[in-house]
């Protein structure tokens, strides 16, 4: 396992993709790696961008070169962007051609009525506003962050196609849409030549919406997946196993995505009981979350989030063990259903 050198002047380890496993999206021609780092949390103006940068630097060291971000995340909004931009600037620039570096737009991020949503003019305008922030020339993936029903889904698609034929985007992708939604956002893109590359929707062991049709839909289009929250928001590690503890995030009433709601006395139960299955595998119970997520064929990568360099080793470690005999899934399956 390679560790972090933490050295100002910073040079990519030389080894950094023996540690990493990739593997084509869908019917294209990229490859991504098996475990992607997401900027969602940790990267924004009220955090440590000392640490942030340690995150970054010990990911690429590791063969983790896909970077996602989007435009409202921080906080404050943007944010997340500007210190990355920041950040890739004075480490990451020589290696771009290395780097898949995506961002999404699809949620509240400005005032009025043009900062949210699907439209045309929110889409474009917000992915130059991401350009402009992270320094970028260019987005490899630009994302739908979420379905709009409000627009035409023909104007969205027609937005990010536009986006990709003007330069700003290599490939575009969709999140958190429904498997309707997303077959005929398939058709739509087709039409228009610029194929859907990937989807992002939320999956994990205490969420599994992605099986009840999606991913049929990934499979017959040729779209590839890439999984957000596998350890679902921490429930699924060994932080919890014995309730929230003090000082943890769940315990943090500024945190909006996680509250002591999220953990309940039955998925406590059910995390421990899990807990014991992957201790017999060789694995902590975050591990075998991230395990089972990429276990299931129509994901490309999982998303991982970290506060320390230490989680993002640990994730790696995964990777060391990703076959499940029937008998652990038949078990997993009692325990979560």
């Amino acid at each position: 396992m390679i560790t972090h050198s933490p050295n100002p002047a910073y040079l990519a380890d030389d080894e950094r993709y023996t540690q990493m496993t990739y593997q084509r999206c869908g019917q294209s021609g990229l490859k991504l790696p098996r475990l992607s780092l997401g900027l969602w949390q940790n990267f924004g103006a009220v955090d440590n961008t000392v640490n942030s940068r340690d995150l970054l630097r010990c990911a690429f060291d590791n063969g983790i070169n896909h970077f996602d971000l989007a435009n409202n995340y921080g906080p404050p909004y943007g944010s997340a962007e500007a210190n990355f931009g920041k950040l890739f600037q004075a480490d990451f620039k020589p290696y771009r051609d290395e780097l898949l570096i995506s961002s999404k737009a699809g949620y509240d991020m400005w005032p009025g009525p043009f900062g949210d949503g699907g439209s045309r003019k929110y889409l474009i305008s917000s992915c130059d506003q991401s350009l402009q922030r992270t320094g970028l020339e260019y987005f490899d993936i630009f994302y739908h962050h979420r379905m709009d029903p409000e627009t035409p889904l023909e104007e969205t698609m027609m937005a990010l196609d536009q986006i990709v034929r003007s330069g700003r985007a290599l490939y575009v992708g969709i999140s958190n849409y429904q498997p309707a939604q997303t077959k005929e956002a398939v058709a739509i893109l087709r039409s228009l030549g610029t194929p859907l590359l990937i989807h992002q929707p939320r999956y994990n062991l205490f969420d599994r919406w992605i099986e009840d049709g999606l991913c049929e839909v990934l499979d017959e289009s040729g779209v590839g997946a890439i999984a957000f929250s596998p350890l679902a928001q921490g429930v699924l590690t060994n932080k919890y196993l014995n309730g929230i503890p003090e000082g943890s995030r769940a315990a943090n009433k500024a945190i909006v995505h996680l509250s002591e709601n999220d953990i309940s006395a039955e998925k406590i139960r059910k995390a421990q009981a899990l807990n014991q299955i992957a201790e017999a595998r060789g694995q902590n119970l975050a591990q075998m979350a991230v395990a089972w997520v990429l276990h299931n064929p129509a994901i490309t990568s999982c998303l991982i989030g970290a506060s320390k360099t230490a989680q993002i080793l640990d994730s790696i470690k995964a990777l060391e063990n990703l076959t499940f005999s029937e008998e652990e899934l038949h078990s997993i399956r009692e325990i979560i259903s």
